[in-house]
């Protein structure tokens, strides 16, 4: 993480809630903006400089959900799902709408600090990866993926959009195409045993890259599932 204090925008409907996380947050060397709903969001998103989101899934007019999905959509501003519920079918929603981790209500302010360092961490060691020289170029069957800029572009030469978890996940995959990967072994590869990870998540991101990659993403061929084992890419990767 960088030495300046990070940005944090808080979009939480309940005043006391949203309150009680920005005092914690700026006694811990955080600069904190705070809004009530979507609209207030996405105004301080346009204008300001903002490091990673902690946004509600229960809001008054657009849902934490379809604002995640927007975001993601535009940027890989990092985000933070709060649910009042804390069972898989809400987190894997998050996840599958491009959020990078996920807290269920009533959490401690201590814990939630945590994820945001953990996400923040992970960010910027994805930076500091993609300014390292001599990073190589994989490619197959006509995408590239550009280790050092960390970008994926399609055989059209087109730009494709990637959190950094799914780009860490296709890498890890394609540098070991041919291998089947467990989801334990995918989760060291990627998040290094992170705070929020969690198996199932390995799951969501696959499925996120799929629809990205895959010709039919509901016949899955590049990245196919083995049954009780895990995953395997099978296109041929070419190393430059």
């Amino acid at each position: 993480m960088s030495t300046a204090p990070p940005s944090i925008l808080v979009v939480e409907d309940d005043r006391e809630t949203r309150a009680l996380i920005a005092k914690y947050l700026r006694a811990n060397n955080c600069n904190v903006a705070t809004a009530a709903d979507g609209r207030e969001m996405e105004r301080w998103i346009a204008d300001h400089r903002v490091d990673l989101v902690v946004l509600d899934v229960m809001l008054p007019g657009e849902d934490g959900l379809s604002l995640c999905r927007k975001i993601r959509a535009n940027s890989a501003l990092p985000i933070i799902m709060l649910t009042a519920r804390g069972d898989d079918v809400d987190r894997i929603l998050g996840l599958e709408m491009g959020a990078d981790d996920y807290l269920p209500k009533p959490f401690n302010p201590r814990e939630l600090l945590a994820r945001i360092r953990s996400v923040l961490r992970r960010q910027a060691s994805a930076v500091t990866a993609s300014a390292t020289p001599g990073a190589t170029t994989l490619g197959f069957l006509g995408w590239r993926m550009d280790c050092r800029r960390r970008e994926l572009r399609n055989p059209d030469g087109a730009l494709v959009a990637m959190t950094s978890a799914e780009f860490d996940l296709l890498q890890a995959l394609c540098e070991r195409a041919g291998r089947v990967l467990s989801r334990e072994a995918l989760l060291d590869l990627t998040h290094g045993r992170n705070v929020g990870a969690f198996e199932r998540s390995i799951d969501v991101l696959i499925s996120r890259i799929r629809r990205k990659i895959e010709p039919d993403p509901r016949e899955a061929t590049l990245i196919k599932t083995v049954r009780a084992g895990g995953y395997v890419f099978t296109p041929e990767v070419e190393t430059a």
